[in-house]
């Protein structure tokens, strides 16, 4: 685990305030950050939010062909990445079982599944060479207890986390359970799981809720910038519940 140099991280799904905030708090913590959003003037504005000397990528995460170009931009201008913090998702619900529509499913598919196979995919290497490679996805609590009304939602989330843990597998094949020359793990996958995320826009306009169990989206924040002092040992493969 590196704790000198300066670590080249990517944000998938920049745009929205979890984006936002993690961004901010891994400038704040000395790397260098790539925001990526599929709008082009959303995810410069939420760069600039986010603080100066964070770069704003667009890509449709979906296309693996564009998320190949999108690992060339960012070794062109950096070199090779050390972190990706997947923060694509979405969320649509139903009734029931019957009515879950297969427009939703797509959806949620295409958001939760087929963007996190992709960036996993291209950046795995990346990953695996770093001395602090380190994969984050956010999942959710509906995971080990489904609905009915959110059934599509579940299952996504769940095939999300199967993937994760099958990266997280890979990373150890490849370092502490090499079968020819185990070395130390250097490279870890993990999963946060929350209830919910709140900011501050929408305590403001809800300021009567009190978001039980919600998680704010600084301490996910906080959460992700942490993963890169912490030993991949101890963080591979891991599902990191934050809140209650």
């Amino acid at each position: 685990m590196s704790a000198e140099r300066t670590l080249n991280v990517l944000v998938t799904g920049g745009s929205g305030p979890s984006g936002i905030a993690t961004a901010r708090a891994l400038r704040d913590a000395g790397h260098r950050v790539f925001t990526v959003g599929s709008d082009a003037a959303r995810i410069e504005a939420a760069a600039a939010d986010a603080g100066s000397g964070v770069t704003p990528l667009v890509c449709d995460l979906a296309s693996l062909a564009d998320v190949t170009s999108l690992r060339e931009t960012v070794a062109g201008m950096a070199g090779a990445v050390d972190g990706v913090i997947h923060l694509v998702g979405g969320w649509r619900g139903a009734k029931g079982i019957s009515d879950q529509s297969d427009e939703d499913w797509e959806f949620l598919e295409r958001n939760a599944v087929t963007t996190l196979r992709n960036v996993t995919r291209v950046f795995f290497d990346d990953l695996a060479a770093s001395d602090t490679g380190r994969f984050a996805m956010v999942s959710s609590t509906a995971v080990s207890a489904p609905t009915a009304a959110g059934a599509s939602y579940a299952a996504a989330k769940a095939a999300a986390e199967a993937w994760t843990l099958a990266v997280a597998d890979g990373f150890r094949r490849a370092q502490s359970g090499h079968k020819e020359g185990p070395v130390e793990q250097h490279s870890a996958a993990v999963i946060f799981v929350v209830k919910a995320l709140v900011n501050a826009a929408m305590r403001a306009n809800a300021p009567e809720r009190h978001f039980p169990g919600f998680i704010d989206v600084a301490d996910l924040a906080a959460a992700a910038a942490g993963l890169f002092s912490s030993p991949a040992g101890d963080l591979n493969g891991q599902r990191l519940l934050l809140g209650s």
